[in-house]
This record gives structure tokens, C-alpha cells and sequence, in this order.
């Protein structure tokens, strides 16, 4: 019978966690965009001033995957919120309770913290986790959509 394990990651895992995230960039598509280097997660994941936070999970002690979250803020609710930036089970291990596990832990940590809400994006064409996060009991926000300024537009808008 299998073991599958939530624990938090220590700098060790700072290759292990870029391993992670470079298979779910091939996964979605945009292996291009991964411009992290192992000494960046390091430094942003693993510093006494990081408001950021990883987990592995593992399958008998073998890691197969990763989630990457943080705290945020409700201005309406007044409360703090977890935030889910990423979440990857590796391929040939899903569909074995896996990820359902590892969002458990997470959903049980907001719930610890008193968060009133716990949120995370997904890619529109991902059926396998949309069709996951409804069997769970989330709900898709379609009424709200993300902006972003990075790279150029960033420190272009930034230095007007």
C-alpha cells in the first residue's frame, strides 16, 4: 500500500523544487518562461525574510511533488487568505490521491490560520484540474480577471 506524505521542504529541496517547477512549465506549456535558477529558490523560499512557503509531497518517501503558497490579505473579510501559487503532482503519479492530499494540507493550514479564504489560479485549459477543484467543492471566480505588469511594462510604468 502506498504513503503518500505532505512535509515542508527545506533548502535542501531548492533542485527538487525547480526540478517540480520546470515540469509543470513543460506541462503548461511555457518551458521558456522558467527564469528561476536553484540559488534564487534558495534565497526566495528559504531566507529568515521569506513570506513565502513550500511543501513536498511524497510517495513511500519519494518525492512527487510540490506546492508553492503564500499569505495575503482580505480587505473585506478582514482577515489573512492563503494563496496557492503552484501545485504539481508529477505525471506518471497521478490519479493516486496525490494532489488531493497536498491541497488537503493546505486547506487544513488556512483552517489553522484562521484564513477565510483560500484561492489559487487555473489555466482555462486544464480540464483534468478544473474537473478535480469541482469535485472538491471549489468554485471558479469568473466574474474577476488578473492583470499583470512584469518585465519591461513593469519597470517601464514603474520609472514614469
Amino acid at each position: 500500500m502506498s504513503n503518500i506524505c505532505v512535509r515542508e521542504a527545506k533548502i535542501e529541496d531548492a533542485s527538487l523544487i525547480l526540478g517540480f517547477i520546470k515540469e509543470l512549465a513543460d506541462y503548461e506549456k511555457a518551458p521558456h518562461e522558467v527564469k528561476a535558477s536553484v540559488s534564487d529558490i534558495e534565497e526566495k523560499l528559504f531566507s529568515d525574510d521569506s513570506t513565502t512557503h513550500a511543501l513536498i509531497c511524497t510517495l513511500n518517501d519519494e518525492p512527487i511533488g510540490f506546492a508553492v503558497y503564500f499569505y495575503n490579505f482580505s480587505t473585506w473579510l478582514g482577515k489573512n487568505g492563503l494563496y496557492l501559487e503552484d501545485l504539481y503532482i508529477s505525471q506518471k503519479h497521478r490519479k493516486l490521491g496525490a494532489g488531493k492530499t497536498l491541497i488537503k494540507h493546505l486547506a487544513n493550514l488556512a483552517v489553522q490560520n484562521k484564513c477565510g479564504r483560500f484561492e489559487w489560479c487555473v489555466l482555462d485549459w486544464n480540464t483534468p484540474a478544473i474537473n478535480f477543484y469541482k469535485s472538491i467543492g471549489a468554485i471558479a471566480q469568473d466574474e474577476w480577471t488578473i492583470y499583470r505588469l512584469s518585465g519591461r511594462n513593469l519597470v517601464s510604468f514603474a520609472k514614469s
